[in-house]
């Protein structure tokens, strides 16, 4: 009896072991991936244009685009602009709404403004920024800050009124300075707000490069896009977008490796 039972508990943990590999999340993402490329390729092959962008025509191109020395200062001019942008945001931004958070008064006078700012559209703003700074560089470097900035004021804020009120007595009962509560009690523990609207404004200030270089027309990855969309070449400019997408992914990856390797207290995953 117990040959026979090994015997038929061979080919079921076979047939489990089978079943919890094609479940795992790593392959249905692989496979959902693989599913909707045919179906771009499919779909584009049967009813598009032949310049429309495809799965198997970005593959052709894609090695030639990220080694044109054209393309690689595009892609540099808009991702410093990034970094730049985000750095500015993130001081400025800090300052603004930790100050926000611990005073109410500045809170009651701001809130409104930067709520209303916030969710005002950066194309609308776009026309202004660009008549202030010129059509230039400094034109999407002041887009990428107006996109950047309001969202880590806002996280920041929240970050400094949820201070654990304990925290606070402490630093109150060994006569803290204000400013070295604010820096050393409030700033420390509101990092992981800090931390989810860096993920906020990094999504943020791409797009307002691209949509910068879009309506100014300045080097940089989203002029990139736009003159090769005209000029037809569809696969060109779908690689800059690829590239836009893994500019993203990474800081997104960037951030929550921050968060798991410095604040693990702050989440669980």
């Amino acid at each position: 009896m117990t040959a026979q039972a090994l015997l038929a508990a061979g080919p079921a943990a076979a047939e489990s072991e089978r079943r919890g590999w094609i479940e795992s999340p790593i392959f249905l993402k692989v496979a959902a991936g693989i599913v909707l490329l045919l179906a771009w390729e499919g779909v584009v092959r049967a009813l598009a244009p032949g310049y429309v962008a495809k799965p198997s025509g970005i593959a052709r191109v894609f090695f030639t685009v990220v080694t044109d020395t054209r393309f690689l200062a595009a892609a540099g001019a808009t991702l410093w602009a990034v970094v730049q942008g985000l750095f500015i945001s993130l001081i400025a931004g800090t300052a603004v709404g930790i100050v926000m958070g611990r005073v109410s008064v500045i809170e009651h006078g701001l809130r409104y403004y930067v709520n209303s700012l916030f969710a005002t559209p950066m194309v609308a703003i776009l026309r202004l920024l660009s008549l202030w700074f010129g059509y230039s560089a400094d034109a999407r470097l002041a887009v990428v800050v107006f996109a950047a900035f309001f969202s880590i004021t806002i996280n920041a804020c929240d970050g400094a009124r949820s201070v654990p009120l304990d925290y606070l007595e402490v630093a109150h009962s060994f006569r803290a300075r204000p400013l070295s509560t604010m820096l050393d009690v409030v700033l420390p523990s509101s990092l992981p707000y800090l931390f989810a609207g860096m993920r906020l404004a990094a999504g943020r200030a791409l797009i307002g490069a691209v949509v910068a270089e879009f309506f100014v027309s300045i080097p940089g990855l989203g002029y990139f896009i736009l003159y090769n969309s005209r000029t037809f070449k569809h696969n060109e400019a779908f690689v800059a977008v690829i590239a836009l997408v893994a500019a993203g992914v990474g800081f997104e990856v960037l951030v929550k490796w921050l968060t798991r390797r410095y604040l693990p207290w702050s989440r669980r995953d």
